[in-house]
């Protein structure tokens, strides 16, 4: 009782933090809107953001959703396919479908706790295809270690291509000088509390290495190094990079795509395309119900960079943030709960044929 009270309370504050960063987004662009309406002699009383985003979606042309949805779909049955491979060397084989829809569940339940859902599908994989918890855990910071590594690299190749574009926008409206005083700061305080922790477990290391707490979170380390070790074992090394780039190439064609569904924004480029997908990843990844209201303002930045407008803007961010959201992960994620006790219900999985640690680690 007392953990679901916890987990709810969870759930509240990074909401309130996600709803928070979106009123505060929609009442600048709110006000913009509405001085942009005066200058064109448009009464405020027929001057509304929110019924401006509310048209926009109306006239949004959804086929073009339908196809964002396709890339989900498609990238996820990569995710899934690259998970197996990295479980695989452990001895277990699991299906593709129920590692497809249990990537799929992750990300309905980030929608309730941010990162709860890396935990959610590892817990049910682990359940339907009766392999430990932490050998499946290990392999899943595995999988999120080559997301990192993914998202740097797609990141620079944006920078690369859109240098000039992204450095003039910045001097232009950013006060580097400011930002970087308050964040140096921030980072000082953060290593100063680090080498405090570090030094207080040194000098307590024997006491705590006598806990039954330290013991078991020795055991399931070895589990989870287990599970990281894999990577070094895998049959098809090229099939791991194509699906690995396979899942990257369908996130970044979601936002593309999505530019067709939204008038204003069908004539950007793909170079575009790639600089507001890296804004709104980065947006995703802060801690908040699906990056919401931190998408919306990274990835109505980017479309500024592009001579997009502030309130044309925040209404594609919410086209995209709620097809995607909506769309995918609470619509697919909600049959993906339906469908897993189905598809399960006589299902046993194969003997495993573990792999000695020895062996993964050689």
């Amino acid at each position: 009782m007392k953990k679901q009270i916890v987990n709810f309370l969870k759930f509240l504050l990074f909401l309130g933090i996600g709803l928070g960063i979106l009123y505060l987004v929609y009442q600048q662009q709110s006000a913009a809107f509405q001085e942009e309406c005066a200058l064109k002699g448009v009464s405020p009383d027929d001057c509304s953001l929110i019924a401006k985003v509310a048209n926009d979606f109306r006239e949004a042309d959804y086929f073009w959703i339908l196809m964002v949805l396709l890339a989900f779909l498609v990238s996820n049955v990569s995710r899934a396919s690259r998970w197996i491979m990295l479980i695989r060397p452990m001895g277990y084989t699991p299906r593709l479908i129920n590692g497809f829809l249990t990537t799929i569940l992750g990300y309905f339940a980030n929608l309730g706790l941010p990162r709860m859902g890396e935990i959610v599908r590892g817990a049910t994989l682990a359940r339907y295809e009766k392999i430990p918890l932490e050998k499946v855990m290990g392999t899943i910071v595995v999988d999120r270690i080559f997301d990192v590594i993914s998202i740097l690299l797609v990141t620079g190749l944006a920078l690369a291509l859109e240098y000039d574009m992204i450095l003039a926008f910045a001097e232009e409206h950013i006060s580097l000088g400011e930002r970087l005083g308050d964040t140096g700061s921030l980072l000082l305080w953060f290593g100063g509390f680090c080498l405090a922790a570090l030094a207080l477990f040194w000098a307590l290391r024997r006491r705590i290495a006598r806990t039954r707490l330290y013991r078991k979170a020795v055991e399931i380390g070895r589990g989870f190094l287990q599970g990281i070790q894999t990577v070094r074992k895998l049959q098809r090394p090229w099939l791991f990079v194509f699906h690995s780039v396979n899942i990257w190439f369908m996130y970044f064609l979601m936002t593309y795509l999505c530019f067709f569904a939204f008038e204003p924004t069908t004539g950007l480029s793909m170079a575009a395309g790639l600089v507001v997908f890296v804004f709104g990843g980065w947006g995703i990844v802060i801690p908040s119900p699906g990056g919401m209201g931190t998408y919306h303002f990274l990835a109505q930045t980017a479309l500024a960079i592009y001579g997009v407008s502030g309130d044309d803007g925040f209404s594609w961010a919410n086209i995209a943030f709620f097809s995607i959201q909506l769309g995918c992960n609470v619509l697919v994620g909600i049959l993906a709960l339906v469908f897993l006790p189905v598809i399960n219900r006589h299902y046993q999985p194969l003997e495993s044929v573990a792999a000695p640690e020895e062996q993964l680690a050689a």
